[in-house]
């Protein structure tokens, strides 16, 4: 696989964890996230998927797209995975209602670019 097509399959996982972020919390608040323990490991496991995806991303891909907060998006699946039981859910929430949709949005482009 040649490097663009490896940054293809990544972007394209990225995309599929967030959009899949954004369907799964669509229209609940963070109430019913709260009290809803297998969404929660849901959506920390689709974190987790971006995370890890944007990490093997080529670092020249990633310089050419410095509007998508990388490293953060790394660093979030670096606390979710050695971390887990310590999680604070709120700080996911704020991850999941403020930052994915934007992500979805950024990445959405991209996968298009790739077609």
């Amino acid at each position: 696989m040649q490097p663009e097509s490896r940054n293809a399959a990544y972007i394209w996982d990225m995309f599929d964890a967030a959009s899949s972020v954004v369907k799964f919390t669509e229209g609940i608040g963070i109430e019913k996230y709260l009290n809803d323990r297998k969404l929660q490991l849901a959506i920390e496991r689709l974190i987790e998927i971006i995370g890890e995806a944007a990490n093997r991303v080529s670092l020249e891909f990633r310089e050419k797209h410095p509007g998508i907060p990388w490293r953060k998006i790394i660093a979030q699946r670096n606390v979710i995975a050695p971390e887990y039981g310590e999680i604070k859910q709120e700080r996911i929430w704020t991850v999941v209602s403020a930052h994915i949709p934007e992500l979805v949005e950024q990445l959405e482009p991209m996968i298009q670019e790739f077609r």
